[in-house]
């Protein structure tokens, strides 16, 4: 059953990818393989080198969509990777 807050317009959601996505991350490059919307949300506000950018803002609000259902997995899917190619952590 899904939760509902005071603070929420509506359920949220994974938002699940149609492919992981790598990425290298923290000081020794560790390879983090994300599935989802969510985890690619996190990783845009808890742990980005270059924020702030036009694109990182693009994924920050892309992945939002996604997890509040409003846009595809795979939208945001999209604007994470251009952020992540353009943070330079993207793993190709």
């Amino acid at each position: 059953m899904e939760q509902f807050s005071q603070f929420e317009a509506g359920p949220m959601y994974d938002a699940w990818f149609s492919k992981p996505i790598s990425v290298a991350t923290g000081i020794s490059g560790d390879i983090r393989n994300l599935t989802n919307a969510r985890q690619a949300f996190d990783l845009l506000n808890e742990h980005w080198r270059d924020g702030g950018s036009d694109k990182h803002r693009s994924a920050k609000r892309a992945c939002q969509q996604a997890l509040n259902g409003s846009v595809s997995a795979d939208v945001a899917r999209d604007a994470f990777i251009d952020a992540a190619r353009e943070a330079r952590i993207l793993v190709e």
